[in-house]
């Protein structure tokens, strides 16, 4: 029997993403209509912005901890979280937490260094492109990050939290994606994280400039492998 996987959301889109990838992988490795049991908690959005928006990180991992002993009062074997930002709290939140975790960015430096990659573009939120939850999973394996300037990062996160979060997708804010990873190329990065989990509803790979690292499908992947090892 697969194990019990928590997850600890944040924002629907992303969190929904995130669901939907485990269970159509599982389905290929577990059978027809088959995946790992799951259980999802989430605080409103507008609660981790009140903390987020101040520098609170302190209260964003109580809102994270509160989630954590609902999953596992539920049975949740361990948890995850489609969430980049808010990672930024994860030193926090794991050495209280009742179950252990997988960490998004680690899970996706260590695809990054499976793929030999040596220089990451990093694109999200303006708190996660200038805070050090990539920075920092990346250096354990020696590679470069990048991020945008200034005026990107705010029209990014102003796509991120006007259109993205509340499932509008425009067609203009799809090219502009395109061009700012088209000037990560240009600036030595050899591959983009798409490090908001609402991103990779609209970058499409096949039309990026550059090979994406998919951190909401990632870690819901990583999930998956961690769940089913327990019948190992």
């Amino acid at each position: 029997m697969a194990a019990h996987i928590g997850i600890v959301a944040c924002s629907a889109e992303g969190a929904a993403l995130c669901y939907r990838t485990i269970c159509k992988q599982a389905a290929h490795q577990m059978g027809e209509h088959c995946h790992p049991e799951i259980t999802m908690h989430t605080h409103p959005l507008s609660e981790y912005m009140a903390h987020i928006r101040t520098d609170n990180w302190k209260g964003v991992a109580q809102l994270m901890l509160s989630s954590a002993d609902k999953l596992a009062a539920a049975g949740a074997e361990f948890a995850i979280c489609p969430d980049n930002t808010i990672h930024q709290a994860f030193e926090m939140v794991a050495p209280q937490s009742p179950i252990p975790w997988l960490h998004i960015a680690g899970t996706v430096a260590e695809q990054a260094k499976r793929c030999g990659y040596k220089r990451l573009g990093i694109l999200g939120t303006k708190y996660l492109m200038t805070g050090p939850v990539y920075p920092q999973a990346l250096q354990i394996h020696n590679i470069a990050c990048h991020i945008p300037d200034e005026n990107i990062r705010a029209q990014i996160d102003e796509i991120i939290f006007t259109e993205l979060v509340n499932s509008i997708f425009r067609e203009q804010s799809r090219h502009y994606f395109k061009q700012v990873i088209e000037q990560l190329k240009d600036q030595g990065c050899d591959a983009v994280v798409l490090g908001c989990t609402e991103i990779p509803l609209i970058v499409d790979p096949k039309d990026s400039p550059l090979p994406t690292l998919d951190s909401t499908r990632l870690l819901a992947r990583a999930a998956l492998t961690k769940a089913l090892k327990k019948n190992q």
